[in-house]
């Protein structure tokens, strides 16, 4: 129930969970099935009043604040299939947040052909939850570490934290080829394009925004390395464009990766890409207590693994202690 009124305005008293979001991504998520079109529509002709006053679409709402909002006929038909109710392994929870190891496979959201992710089935089986949103993004094909907020104060302060570079962010992939160095800092700018069928790519580019990660080596054999990245930044495909330019594309990726590489790793068995977040370390959104997780490799990812062991000579301990 979005509780809007097809025939009259509705006037809505702004709740704590709600302060501080954007009026327009507030009255997107309230009137589902309305085109995002028509909500600046209504917005830009101030339609929409705050405390009887117009405001912008970039307006951030206060506790106690009174949204009228005009009458909006939405679609009848949902635009997407219901998500099914899931309910995902849990690293952490408490009354903030929600950590997950989210499996591979999985969008974290719906939208560009997929129908649902994994927000809408944890709202689907937590019917009773009055706010669960993403504090950040994972790769479809990535596994590991995901966090959701569950109370708006500590959503907007995961993204400031995000965004401060703040909250020790780790991967481990496996990459073809031997590297070398126990420690190495990749600066590379990254440029975000679209290619001719309309699918994101991003590309090392001097007119992309600046990109640091940190690598460092876990174990190498014969052909392939395993490698823990740290993100300093969180841009998009970051760790795969990386090392790709590099000369180290990650076994089993799709889209930067050594494609007759991974049909010969299909049929050993690596069905997947080989990108885990395995780390997370921050100071807790609210109470500012240290907060430590951790998600070791999935059965499929460490399989592969021992595979390895079997069919080539390792160097280097596996598995790594942390390091700091």
């Amino acid at each position: 129930m979005n509780g809007l009124s097809k025939d009259s305005a509705t006037l809505f008293e702004v709740d704590v969970e709600a302060a501080g979001q954007r009026v327009d991504n507030f009255l997107i998520r309230l009137a589902k099935g309305a085109p995002k079109s028509h909500i600046y529509r209504i917005l830009r002709s101030g339609e929409v009043r705050v405390n009887k006053g117009r405001i912008g679409p970039d307006y951030r709402l206060r506790a106690g604040d009174v949204v009228r909002i005009p009458p909006i006929r939405l679609s009848e038909k949902p635009s997407r299939p219901a998500a099914p109710a899931r309910e995902f392994a849990i690293v952490h929870e408490d009354e903030a947040l929600i950590v997950i190891d989210k499996p591979a496979g999985v969008a974290v959201h719906g939208g560009s052909g997929v129908d649902f992710g994994v927000i809408e089935q944890i709202r689907r089986a937590r019917p009773q939850a009055k706010f669960l949103e993403l504090a950040h993004r994972l790769d479809r094909e990535t596994s590991g570490l995901l966090i959701v907020a569950k109370k708006r104060a500590a959503l907007t302060r995961l993204h400031d934290m995000f965004r401060d570079g703040t909250i020790a962010k780790r991967y481990l992939a496996l990459v073809k080829g031997r590297w070398l160095n126990p420690k190495q800092h990749v600066r590379l700018p990254l440029h975000k394009y679209l290619t001719e069928d309309g699918e994101r790519r991003v590309s090392v580019s001097p007119e992309g925004k600046d990109a640091h990660s940190i690598v460092r080596l876990v174990a190498r054999w014969e052909n392939f390395s395993l490698v823990e990245v740290e993100l300093k930044t969180g841009r998009t495909h970051q760790i795969r464009v990386h090392l790709s330019h590099l000369g180290f594309p990650l076994a089993g990726d799709d889209k930067y990766g050594d494609f007759t590489l991974n049909k010969t790793l299909q049929k050993a068995g690596l069905k997947r890409m080989f990108l885990h977040a395995t780390h997370l370390a921050l100071a807790h959104p609210l109470s500012g207590a240290p907060l430590v997780l951790s998600a070791p490799l999935p059965p499929e990812l460490a399989a592969f693994l021992e595979q390895l062991d079997l069919h080539e000579t390792r160097t280097g301990a596996w598995p790594r202690p942390d390091t700091a």
